[in-house]
């Protein structure tokens, strides 16, 4: 999990957080489908421009990269043993694509801008009994678990081809996202347990 801020400030941090967002999504639902290794490559050398044009504070956060290299390189080098080197590079090079697009939000959006933003949605829950400050932040800590989202992914993925030898159609990201949605709520239930209601009460009593 990458979570440290980018310092200095660059013009990524002064582009609203729901855009952020928005096109983080936009992107990784556009991605899931490209099966052409020179089109992923393309985007990925565009998102490393983006990472260089930061200059050394952005190298610095292409080196955290480090640890994950070795588990591309074996999920990459097994679908390459199965499927052939195409299918291997376009897992590495979506996995990688999307790995960095993820962190330019993370790094470069405060938890608080994220909440804020996440917290209107949940609103409109709040007759259900849903909290929509603890899920938002929920939700926030989960945009932050991009390694295991990714791993849940590609698990679902090779689960589906295996089962059907067809390709993965958009229902299963559907289903992908109720997965995630279970793992905001646990992660909800877990901050409960730790007295968050009991601090966020405080927090508005006194601002009121």
């Amino acid at each position: 999990m990458m979570t440290d801020g980018l310092a200095p400030k660059t013009w990524l941090h002064r582009v609203p957080a729901g855009f952020k967002l928005a096109g983080l999504a936009l992107f990784s639902l556009l991605l899931l489908p490209v099966d052409d290794w020179r089109i992923l490559a393309g985007v990925l050398a565009v998102v490393l421009a983006v990472y260089a044009g930061f200059g050394r504070a952005g190298f610095a956060r292409l080196a955290l990269l480090r640890p994950l290299i070795p588990l591309l390189v074996i999920v990459g080098g097994v679908q390459a043993f199965s499927s052939g080197w195409h299918a291997g590079a376009v897992v590495s090079l979506r996995l990688l694509a999307m790995l960095l697009l993820a962190d330019l939000v993370s790094m470069t959006t405060t938890m608080s801008a994220l909440m804020d933003v996440l917290a209107p949605v949940f609103n409109l829950l709040r007759p259900l009994g849903v909290n929509p400050r603890k899920m938002a932040l929920a939700v926030a800590l989960v945009l932050r678990f991009v390694p295991v989202l990714l791993t849940r992914w590609r698990a679902r993925e090779e689960a589906w081809k295996a089962r059907t030898h067809r390709r993965v159609p958009v229902r299963l990201v559907a289903v992908f996202l109720a997965d995630i949605l279970q793992l905001a709520d646990r992660v909800a239930e877990s901050l409960d347990a730790r007295g968050f209601d009991t601090v966020t009460a405080d927090r508005q009593r006194k601002r009121s």
